[in-house]
């Protein structure tokens, strides 16, 4: 399995509020995560590397007897856990009253691939000609959109669109949707913050990812197309490519 992270302030933020991580070889899984902060005073920043940093942490202890099930509770877990304590430490002071991030988690071996997520930061796998978003918004235009008192055009327009329902670290408990899905040698799995998936469509990152002759060349590309679109936000993402060729090592950006 090969991965590749890529980051870029954007062309209106003065401060980059995103993190990422991966690492390879715990016992047979791969992890990656990506979080995007929120919160005056540089609270963003404190929340997103902290719920990195636990996250990693609580899923050291994986182990490849584990069941699919069991890999869910451990990631859902990771993540309650995350948010438990992000929330305590920010009630602890005023200057982090209130903060909070999105978190998008992926946890694979070479046939599984469990997603965790809460927020608005997002999961894609690109499968052959195909792209197909994994995970569902927990944002304001979302749930309008699902009531169908927004047209999709009208969403990707709407001046709230921003808005998120769901986040970790601004309430005691968190509720983060938990998936499992096949996925096979030459899949791609893409989690990016809503710097990327805001600007840049489906179809146009399907388009980057299947030019590029290598990660590296489409993270840049992704990077790039969200820039070229106005880059009014941090853009942040992962690449996750199903290959034998075992990368060495962890990244972080």
């Amino acid at each position: 399995m090969r991965m590749v992270s890529a980051t870029d302030i954007g062309r209106v933020r003065s401060v980059n509020e995103d993190r990422a991580v991966f690492q390879q070889g715990i016992d047979g899984f791969s992890l990656a995560i990506v979080a995007d902060g929120m919160g005056g005073h540089q609270a963003g920043d404190v929340a997103s590397q902290m719920t990195i940093d636990m996250i990693l942490e609580e899923l050291q202890s994986l182990n490849a007897a584990m069941s699919v099930q069991e890999c869910e509770e451990a990631v859902q877990e990771a993540i309650r856990q995350t948010n438990r304590k992000v929330f305590e430490y920010a009630s602890g002071s005023d200057d982090l009253q209130g903060m909070g991030t999105t978190a998008v988690v992926l946890l694979a071996s070479r046939q599984i691939a469990i997603v965790g997520h809460i927020g608005d930061s997002r999961a894609y796998k690109i499968s052959g000609p195909s792209i197909l978003r994994l995970t569902e918004d927990h944002s304001l235009v979302n749930e309008l959109l699902k009531n169908g008192q927004l047209t999709p055009d009208e969403a990707d327009r709407h001046p709230r669109r921003n808005v998120i329902t769901r986040a970790l670290g601004t309430e005691p408990d968190a509720q983060p949707d938990i998936q499992h899905l096949l996925w096979e040698e030459g899949d791609i799995i893409l989690l990016c913050s809503d710097g990327l998936s805001g600007m840049v469509d489906d179809q146009t990152m399907l388009s980057i990812i299947r030019q590029g002759p290598d990660l590296e060349t489409m993270a840049q590309g992704l990077l790039q197309a969200a820039l070229d679109a106005g880059g009014d936000d941090n853009i942040t993402l992962i690449l996750i490519a199903n290959e034998p060729e075992p990368a060495s090592g962890g990244d972080e950006a």
